[in-house]
This record gives structure tokens, C-alpha cells and sequence, in this order.
């Protein structure tokens, strides 16, 4: 009779340890399940055309307003770009696509992080106070802490 206590307390016991076992397995499998689904790729744009080439410039923007309905999306303005993101810049047309201050107005509506490129914008005889609202000075920290998953970059 002890011998059959002392066997079933055995199996009781290897039951218990094989439950928790499966409870721990589930509960990591949701834990990794949760953080895939917070894990979102973000889109980097580059721009460095501004009036000069409008398409470019255009294209990039409103690329910018799409990937934002879904992703994170951080711009980067520098070379002449910076001349289309100063508060006194002219509103760039071309072709079929919403105007340059229409889309960098929607833009800073979503909240998207658009900098531009300090020596850029010092070479072009303006300071952070010239550029227009709802676009800053790059900040190399917010390139890689925009999102918490694959940087997907585009360049114009």
C-alpha cells in the first residue's frame, strides 16, 4: 500500500510539473505573439530635390502621406530640399499631385517627424527658426527610435 502511495504521489507530481511546464510554453508563446504584433516597420524618405525637380520632390511627399495611413514614417530633408520646407518657400506644383504645402500641412496633421539637415539648412543662409511649422532639426536619435521594427528607406 505505501509503495502504491509513494507511485501515485509520483505521477500527481509529474502531472503538476507537466502542467506548468505547457502553462509556461503558452504564456511565452503569447508573450513573443504580442510583441510580433507590436512590431511595426517604418518607412525612412529621404529628400534632397526641392523646386529643382518637382517631381521628385512631389513624389516623395505624397509616397510619404500613403506609407503614413499604415506605418511610422520619419523625412529627411537636406541639400536643396531644405528650400521646400521653410516657412516662406513657394508652393511646388507638378503634374497631378497635391501641392508641396498641401502635403507637408497633412503630413504634420498625421504627425509625421520631418527634419531637416542642419548644415543643409546652414549652407543655405537659414536657421531652425525659417523653417516652416511642424518640421525640425534632424535629430540622429529620432532615426532609429521612429519605429520597432525594419526601416524600410526610399530616397529622392
Amino acid at each position: 500500500m505505501v509503495l502504491w502511495e509513494e507511485r501515485n504521489l509520483g505521477m500527481k507530481e509529474l502531472v503538476k510539473r507537466v502542467w506548468l511546464f505547457l502553462t509556461l510554453v503558452l504564456l511565452f508563446a503569447a508573450a513573443v505573439g504580442l510583441q510580433a504584433a507590436e512590431t511595426r516597420d517604418g518607412v525612412f524618405i529621404h529628400i534632397s530635390h526641392g523646386a529643382d525637380d518637382p517631381h521628385r520632390l512631389l513624389m516623395a511627399l505624397n509616397m510619404a502621406v500613403m506609407m503614413s495611413a499604415d506605418h511610422p514614417v520619419v523625412i529627411y530633408f537636406d541639400i536643396k530640399a531644405v528650400e521646400a520646407v521653410l516657412k516662406d518657400s513657394k508652393d511646388v506644383r507638378f503634374a497631378h499631385f497635391p501641392s508641396s504645402k498641401t502635403q507637408l500641412a497633412e503630413l504634420a496633421k498625421r504627425g509625421v517627424t520631418m527634419m531637416a539637415c542642419p548644415g543643409c539648412l546652414k549652407a543655405a543662409g537659414k536657421s531652425p527658426a525659417d523653417l516652416a511649422a511642424g518640421v525640425q532639426v534632424a535629430d540622429k536619435a529620432k532615426f532609429f527610435s521612429f519605429t520597432s521594427g525594419r526601416i524600410i528607406t526610399l530616397d529622392y
